[in-house]
């Protein structure tokens, strides 16, 4: 029997159920003695303790002070409770750590359980005891309830209380913050709640009216935001974040220029045309507020929001909408055509191998299943665990859930992928499942470590130092700036040089029309290439040939290896690339190609052309051109690397 339960049983006094509970914690003959001691002192001096937590807190603590043992007797009253203690007093307690031991013996298995699921989670142990011994105990006491018996709706009252009491330094409110968190992710997966605890990131649409507050004329402040509510039902919430926050802008520039308009039904084109040439002008507001323009995109995004919104008013019937079309299409501006940025084959290779290293398993497990399939980050940690399919003769392949497009597809995996979602999915470990940011249903997501998801910021930071470990550089020397979504255009990119179809791109990307997909037909397709080698090879013989006096062949070595220009040694020849067209991506990559393969009979051509190379490097480093010593550095490290395979390196 425990020393709750001996604490529970009928017309037991308070100060018989502390002797049991001293007993219960091991304390020497002398030390219970002590605190039974002065429990029955304090007791027998204040009374009720309901009472007593009613004075004030300065009083409460010269009462605590006086008695030096009466304070174990109130945690216990508190944990079990007997009493309700407010946070001014636990914080002025610094209560929680204090209280580890006693809320071990009082619930032990209950904290048994939480010590399960922490490690089912492999949570470090300081971490485990330091939410064990700190948030548990002062969300016990707080609350007067077991361990087990706490609701979501507890733990947010107990976070409320944090936050209201000026007892704890910012630090300290930060701390327990964080582990009353955790503790709500360790008390979810012990099944104590059924609802986890809510992740950092926003998925609803957020105080729509408070987004709204910059609108001066209440009549068009209402009508935006009713017209929010009423597309709720039909678009995503992030849209209905990224709308208001465009109509918000278009109606804080109604109030700045026009404060006398106080209804939509009074604009006119001509307040359209002075928004439409204000909006790119204006600054970053909201949370990225700063004194940078904003871009076209988002130029074009506010533009089409103020568009749509006037458009369904006016289709709707609405009182506030103007009475005749003042916006068109034309007033949107067209967007940038821009094509792919993909990366080149030498800098991709490069990139992999030392995503290949990083010690961070999920950033090296999700940058290769990034590359190797060509999803979306979004895509990527939407991903389930029953998301591989194994179609026997047919392969192994991804199931890619609904993402960007609200389209699910298939994608073929190669070994290396598939080997990289094995190494993830081995050290994962059996978790409960997290609700879908899509549809609020419970998924087990593949990519979840320590009863959390992941995000994409641990993405991002691998592959930077994957770029610094790889050692790529720009023209400037500075490490070369690469997104993670340029691993899906250098996917898609390959396979339209491989000459796979429009229509079989289209499905691997998930694509829904194929104007998206030409982007990359237009950046490498085979078809367009053999036509126009066809037609050069036809109309070259037509052209004279003069010497024009722009970029003479070097006469010899010596005076090649000196010239201003970009070398590349090839083991057939020379390469002389003027500095305006900037380095060349396929420079080098056959030696940087893993399906390289050295032979002994091309040992001396191979001496020769690392002779060579390393000149280039030394004269790159005297040039101060950083990015052309880190190519040539890299083709030395693989041309001696196959020479050592051949024994003939010098």
């Amino acid at each position: 029997m425990t020393a709750i339960d001996r604490c529970a049983e009928p017309g037991e006094d308070l100060l018989g159920a502390y002797a049991a509970h001293c007993e219960d914690l091991g304390l020497t003959a002398s030390a219970r003695r002590d605190r039974i001691r002065d429990a029955r002192h304090f007791i027998d001096r204040h009374g009720d303790l309901s009472t007593w937590m009613s004075r004030p807190l300065t009083g409460r603590l010269v009462d605590l002070g006086r008695i030096p043992l009466s304070w174990p007797l109130i945690v216990f009253a508190s944990l079990t409770g007997r009493v309700a203690p407010d946070m001014d007093l636990l914080a002025a307690k610094n209560a929680g750590r204090r209280f580890a031991s006693a809320v071990t013996v009082i619930y032990p298995d209950e904290v048994a359980a939480l010590r399960g699921a922490a490690g089912r989670l492999e949570w470090a142990e300081p971490w485990t005891k330091a939410v064990l011994g700190e948030a548990l105990p002062l969300a016990v006491a707080f609350m007067g309830r077991s361990p087990a018996s706490l609701t979501p709706a507890d733990l947010d009252t107990v976070r409320t209380a944090i936050r209201a009491t000026p007892h704890y330094t910012a630090a300290a409110r930060r701390s327990r913050l964080s582990h009353l968190h955790s503790l709500t992710r360790l008390a979810y997966e012990a099944r104590f709640i059924d609802i986890p605890p809510v992740q950092r990131r926003q998925d609803g649409p957020g105080n729509l009216a408070s987004r709204l507050e910059v609108v001066g004329a209440p009549e068009i402040r209402q009508s935006m935001l009713s017209y929010l509510e009423a597309r709720q039902a039909v678009v995503k919430a992030r849209t209905i974040r990224n709308r208001a926050g465009d109509l918000a802008c278009f109606g804080e520039f109604l109030s700045d220029r026009y404060p006398d308009m106080t209804s939509l039904a009074a604009l006119e084109r001509a307040h359209i045309e002075a928004y439409c040439a204000w909006l790119p002008t204006r600054r970053w507001r909201g949370q990225r507020a700063c004194e940078r323009q904003v871009g076209t995109a988002t130029t074009i995004a506010a533009l089409t929001a103020l568009r749509c919104f006037l458009d369904d008013i006016s289709a709707w019937g609405w009182a506030q909408a103007p009475s005749r079309r003042i916006m068109f299409s034309s007033d949107v501006p067209r967007p940038a055509r821009q094509l792919p940025r993909a990366l080149p084959p030498d800098v991709d290779t490069a990139l992999m191998a030392a995503v290949a290293a990083l010690p961070d398993r999920f950033a090296r497990v999700a940058l290769t299943v990034l590359r190797g399939t060509g999803l979306r980050i979004g895509e990527l940690l939407d991903l389930e665990v029953d998301c591989v399919v194994d179609y026997g003769t047919s392969g192994t392949w991804l199931r890619v859930p609904l993402g960007k497009l609200n389209s699910e597809r298939s994608v073929p995996l190669d070994a290396v992928t598939v080997a990289a979602l094995d190494e993830w999915t081995a050290q994962r470990g059996r978790q409960r499942a997290l609700p879908h940011s899509r549809d609020g249903r419970m998924a087990d997501f593949l990519f979840v470590e320590r009863g959390r998801r992941p995000g994409s910021a641990r993405i991002e930071r691998g592959l930077a130092d994957a770029v610094r470990s790889a050692g790529l550089t720009g023209p400037d020397g500075a490490p070369l700036h690469i997104v993670a979504h340029q691993l899906r255009h250098t996917y898609a990119t390959a396979l339209a040089n491989a000459g796979m179809s429009i229509q079989g791109l289209m499905a691997l990307l998930g694509h829904t029309t194929p104007e998206m997909t030409l982007r990359y037909a237009t950046l490498a397709s085979p078809t367009l290439r053999n036509a126009y080698d066809v037609a050069i090879g036809k109309i070259r013989p037509r052209i004279p040939i003069t010497p024009t006096g722009r970029r003479p062949a070097p006469p010899d070595k010596v005076e090649w290896l000196a010239s201003e220009m970009l070398k590349t040694r090839v083991a057939h020849g020379y390469c002389a690339r003027e500095l305006v067209a900037e380095a060349c991506p396929y420079a080098n990559v056959c030696e940087n190609c893993s399906n390289f393969v050295a032979v002994p009979e091309f040992t001396p051509v191979l001496q020769a052309q690392l002779a060579d190379v390393r000149a280039l490097r030394d004269d790159a480093e005297r040039r101060g051109w950083a990015s052309e010593e880190a190519r040539h550095r890299r083709v030395i490290d693989s041309l001696e690397g196959h020479l050592r395979r051949l024994g003939n390196l010098s």
